[in-house]
């Protein structure tokens, strides 16, 4: 459904980039923020699924920035050379991208972020600093951030079987971010929406998504 498009960013490096376009006449826009992995057939797929759902869907190849056309696989060498280059790149950067990307789209009508595992953390840095509504599955370094105000809402879904996100971690979310959806996944791990992986739990996953499409109904749905 979709095709990649190069991308202009604020530091007018150009990087590479997912679209998928609905059918007919968009019901709003979403960035979505890939994990670790880069813009690979499970990211590209979410934005396929948006698409059908209406919604004109971009996702930035961040990586670009270090190397052309990364996308690795979901295994203990994928996630060692994923962690490492996500370490180079700086937050603010990439959220800078997030913002190329909407502007990009802004034609579709009202923009919203979602994003997975590390851009699970991206899509929060994008109702914080940049007034996007956004959903966060399951990001990990969200907790550094919990302490700035978001700017829009934001849903967050996470596994209650996640080692990387404690119950105490989860609960800071309730508490700290105002008016915040969050959803936990009683059977879930970490990345139980990736279909590609272990972890994949199909319930949870098929409840989540139909939250998140709720989510972006009512909020970049006609006002």
């Amino acid at each position: 459904m979709g095709r990649t498009i190069n991308l202009n960013t604020a530091t007018m490096q150009c990087i590479g980039a997912y679209l998928a376009e609905p059918a007919g006449m968009p019901r709003g826009g979403v960035v979505v923020a890939q994990e670790i992995f880069g813009v690979n057939a499970h990211i590209r797929a979410v934005a396929d699924r948006l698409a059908t759902a209406g919604y004109t869907a971009i996702a930035p190849a961040f990586f670009d920035h270090l190397e052309r056309d990364v996308v690795l696989a979901p295994d203990a060498a994928g996630q060692k050379r994923g962690m490492a280059l996500a370490a180079e790149l700086d937050f603010a950067h990439v959220t800078e991208d997030v913002g190329s990307a909407a502007a990009s789209i802004a034609s579709s009508g009202r923009i919203a972020c979602v994003g997975f595992c590390w851009g699970g953390t991206v899509a929060l840095l994008a109702a914080i600093r940049l007034g996007l509504p956004a959903v966060s599955f399951y990001g990990s370094r969200n907790v550094r951030f919990l302490d700035q105000p978001v700017t829009a809402p934001v849903q967050f879904h996470f596994g209650e079987h996640d080692r990387s996100i404690p119950a105490a971690a989860i609960e800071r979310h309730r508490q700290e971010v105002a008016g915040a959806e969050v959803f936990t996944y009683p059977e879930a791990g970490h990345a139980f929406h990736s279909d590609p992986r272990d972890s994949y739990h199909a319930a949870s996953a098929a409840l989540a998504w139909q939250r998140t499409l709720d989510f972006l109904d009512r909020h970049l749905g006609p006002q």
